[in-house]
């Protein structure tokens, strides 16, 4: 059989009841832009959207002189263009390393990351189009002894 215990209760003093502390609010932040980073084998794209006109600038050019080919400015609006969002935002992209093409998908990933910080309303058409996975295939790197990753000297017998 149990025997219950009751234990004193510890009263808080009497000043601690009376002090407040103001809670200031902060003043509120317009939010100019929402960044995010996208990113495909070694190229890094940090993206800012934000609400405008349909503007679109990639390392501070316009789309058609820093990509060669019009299918890399498409793969790098696809996000906006599905949700037909292309001529209300605004993207500004900053991207290195990789080539062309990783640089477009890795802008892609960042502008659909942002869209979805902006509104979650958004992800599962996202996530559908396989705009929001970020696709980590990267080159293997070459091993001590071998010609390249896995490629070995050629043997001979004699």
């Amino acid at each position: 059989m149990a025997i219950a215990t009751k234990e004193p209760t510890k009263k808080a003093p009497a000043h601690a009841a009376t002090e407040h502390k103001e809670t200031v609010a902060a003043p509120h932040k317009a939010v100019r832009y929402i960044e995010a980073i996208g990113r495909r084998k070694t190229a890094i794209a940090r993206v800012r959207v934000s609400v405008g006109d349909g503007k679109f600038l990639v390392n501070e050019k316009a789309p058609k002189d820093y990509f060669d080919l019009p299918r890399l400015i498409a793969t790098a609006l696809a996000p906006l263009t599905d949700l037909q969002l292309h001529k209300d935002f605004d993207v500004s992209a900053h991207v290195k390393g990789g080539g062309i093409h990783a640089q477009a998908e890795a802008i892609r990933l960042g502008i659909a990351r942002a869209i979805v910080e902006k509104d979650p309303a958004w992800k599962l058409r996202l996530r559908a189009s396989g705009f929001l996975t970020r696709d980590s295939r990267m080159v293997e790197r070459k091993k001590p002894g071998l010609r390249k990753a896995r490629r070995r000297p050629q043997w001979a017998k004699r």
